[in-house]
């Protein structure tokens, strides 16, 4: 099945308190504690979280790594107020910033952090070069790269099943969103691919479970 593009920005009002308001407990504390897993000897200090959504991640890291400092950016304005009350209520305000910024963005500085993290913006973007190239333009030498999407399944008949057995009591705005980003997302061949085209082809690429993709390595 051929890759169909949805919007890179989750920037409606409702569907952005859908996003926020569902709970993914589970798939985010899996993604903090896979990065402790696949980089045991590493100690985040100053983090950067590519499309931190409603910063949900972006807390559970925060709180999994007591020393670090973590930015977090997003295009979406709808989701970034999200983003800013949870931030205040986990009393992470002197410890996560939060930027609207759609990548490719020239005002964070180059070559400053030495971990990336990045949860299922990829299969957002209509060119994926862009965030390897984020990746490669704001990580410090030796940095940790992390990163989690879906991956596109073999046919729509496939997606619905998927939607059917994680998203079913999940409203209709969620289920939607969804379907559409499994049928945008990205097969691992086609992330093999961009990583050689921008110089990190030394990254892993893994298959998690029935829709998800790891990648992961150090710059």
């Amino acid at each position: 099945m051929n890759r169909i593009p949805e919007p890179e920005l989750m920037d409606e009002a409702a569907q952005a308190r859908a996003y926020a308001e569902a709970d993914f407990s589970e798939p985010h504390q899996a993604f903090v504690e896979r990065f402790r897993e696949h980089f045991p000897a590493h100690r985040p200090r100053r983090v950067l979280d590519l499309g931190c959504g409603a910063a949900d991640i972006t807390i559970r890291f925060a709180r999994a790594y007591a020393e670090c400092e973590l930015t977090g950016i997003d295009g979406a304005a709808a989701m970034l107020a999200l983003a800013r009350e949870a931030v205040a209520r986990a009393g992470m305000t002197q410890r996560i910033s939060l930027v609207e910024a759609r990548l490719p963005e020239s005002a964070l500085p180059r070559r400053a952090f030495d971990t990336i993290i990045c949860n299922s913006l990829l299969h957002h973007l209509a060119d994926p070069q862009t965030l390897w190239n984020a990746c490669a333009e704001y990580a410090a030498p030796g940095a940790a790269i992390w990163v989690i999407d879906l991956r596109r399944p073999d046919s729509r008949e496939q997606a619905k099943r998927l939607v059917q057995e994680y998203a079913d009591a999940e409203p209709e705005i969620l289920q939607r969103d969804f379907f559409n980003s499994l049928l945008a997302a990205y097969r691992p061949e086609e992330i093999a691919a961009q990583l050689e085209r921008a110089g990190l082809a030394r990254f892993k690429v893994e298959v998690v479970g029935d829709r998800h993709v790891i990648v992961y390595g150090f710059l």
